[in-house]
């Protein structure tokens, strides 16, 4: 019985346009721990303070569902070939072409979840993508999805890295896929000696303080002037460490609609970027990751970033 039910929700999954979906049984993940209070306690994760609370939290599914005894990870692509037209022009990393991934992936699990339901009445669950204390990489690879990258990402070896991860933990057993025990990086370091601000350690974790995902988003204050030149155009995010990646070589583009870049952004000229309005930006970034950031936050690492560039 419960081997049908996984395998129905898995085909479900995909009929919901996830690319990957995989099964763990639900526990603490312990072994996670020793890394994650070094990385802590060296302040790499910057100004992130809320990543230093609640460790047990984010480590055991127990405390985010009561009885909770499996947790399905599914993984949605958001790789694009589509780019900004002038050559010119402030860099978005593609995780921010389109709607706002939470939105797009909770719903999408919150109708897994009501087919689970209908399959398997009295299943209670939670549907998490990046909203709470959870280390969601970790489930990735205790559900099989891919191991976890010397840039931190996970890498599937199907569809690379270039896929956004969401957890649905339920309160039923099921049929459990193995973990992904292997990594395939190997003695490759194109995304450690490629990172402009030397970010990426060697042990699958990132330097904060120098990450510019990071600088360009988390930081609520001016772009430190040393980082400036080394951020190229990039305004809002970072793809580097993962477009160089060789696992990404053949990533095909995704079919997602809800991850499309805007062809009104994609058409945007250098000039229209540095005249970028208030109103402009909600009415572009609306319902995006973008909003993250705020207006003028948003609007300063375009001007400060883009002086910087032109004078190069």
């Amino acid at each position: 019985m419960n081997d049908n039910i996984s395998f129905l929700i898995k085909e479900k999954a995909y009929s919901l346009d996830f690319h990957l979906c995989g099964i763990a049984r639900a526990r603490k993940l312990s072994e996670r721990r020793p890394v994650f209070e070094a990385w802590l306690q060296a302040g790499m994760n910057d100004r992130m303070d809320y990543l230093g609370r609640n460790l047990e939290k984010r480590l055991d599914p127990e405390m985010h569902l009561t009885g909770a005894k499996s947790v399905v990870v599914a993984g949605l692509s958001y790789y694009s070939d589509k780019k900004q037209k002038d050559p010119n022009a402030p860099v978005l990393s593609r995780y921010t072409y389109g709607r706002n991934y939470h939105d797009v992936i909770v719903q999408k699990l919150n109708m897994l979840l009501d087919y689970i339901r209908e399959i398997h009445p009295g299943t209670e669950g939670k549907a998490l993508c990046d909203s709470a204390p959870i280390t969601e990489k970790g489930w990735a690879v205790e559900a099989g999805l891919g191991w976890q990258g010397r840039h931190s990402i996970v890498i599937s070896k199907e569809i690379g890295s270039f896929f956004f991860t969401g957890l649905l933990i339920l309160n039923i057993e099921l049929e459990y896929d193995k973990p992904f025990t292997r990594e395939y990086c190997g003695e490759c370091m194109i995304c450690v000696d490629s990172c402009p601000t030397r970010a990426i350690n060697n042990n699958g974790t990132v330097d904060a303080r120098k990450c510019i995902a990071n600088i360009t988003i988390e930081n609520r204050g001016p772009i430190p002037d040393g980082l400036i030149p080394l951020l190229g155009r990039r305004v809002y995010g970072c793809d580097l460490c993962q477009e160089v990646c060789p696992w990404n070589k053949n990533a095909k583009p995704d079919m997602t609609p809800e991850f499309e870049l805007n062809p009104e952004v994609a058409e945007m000229t250098l000039e229209e970027w540095l005249k970028l309005s208030r109103e402009r930006y909600e009415k572009l970034f609306k319902n995006t990751a973008v909003e993250r950031v705020g207006y003028e936050a948003f609007l300063r690492n375009i001007r400060d970033v883009t002086i910087c560039h032109l004078k190069l």
